[in-house]
């Protein structure tokens, strides 16, 4: 691989840790390159016995794999769209919502901004802010949890 392709491989992940992207594309010419992030995972693994023989092999029998669920942390309230997320609707404004703070069902949670359009968030249950998963600034994708409410 030559010096050219691993300076484009390092800009590329360096954007996409930037800002906090999931995926990436550079193209140009007749080069072009793509990165996706996937999310990490966390693993649960049962323990057996090392099974030893006399013969040349041994193995070792982990069972099966098997993917810890994640802990509820409430109702989420997630993004419907890609778009810059904000808490509040200016920079000098109180944020919408803060941790604990109680809330009904429509009120306003947070605002996206995609092309250029500013769009509400509603809460679609009532109840208490439990935690607040995206920071305001941040690139959210459809599907993204803002926030849970319990």
């Amino acid at each position: 691989m030559s010096e050219k392709v691993k300076k484009q491989m390092d800009e590329l992940a360096k954007l996409i840790t930037e800002y906090k992207l999931s995926e990436a594309t550079i193209e140009a010419d007749s080069f072009k390159m793509s990165m996706r992030k996937s999310a990490p995972r966390m693993v649960a693994m049962s323990t057996q016995t090392m099974a030893v023989g006399h013969d040349e092999e041994s193995h070792v029998d982990a069972g099966p794999i098997v993917e810890a669920a994640p802990v509820q942390q409430g109702t989420p309230i997630s993004s419907p769209m890609t778009g810059i997320y904000y808490s509040s609707s200016s920079p000098s404004s109180p944020p919408f919502v803060n941790e604990g703070d109680t809330v009904t069902a429509g009120q306003v949670v947070g605002l996206i901004e995609a092309m250029k359009v500013f769009n509400e968030i509603h809460s679609t249950v009532s109840g208490i802010v439990k935690k607040l998963c995206a920071e305001s600034g941040q690139i959210v994708n459809p599907g993204d949890p803002l926030l849970y409410i319990g």
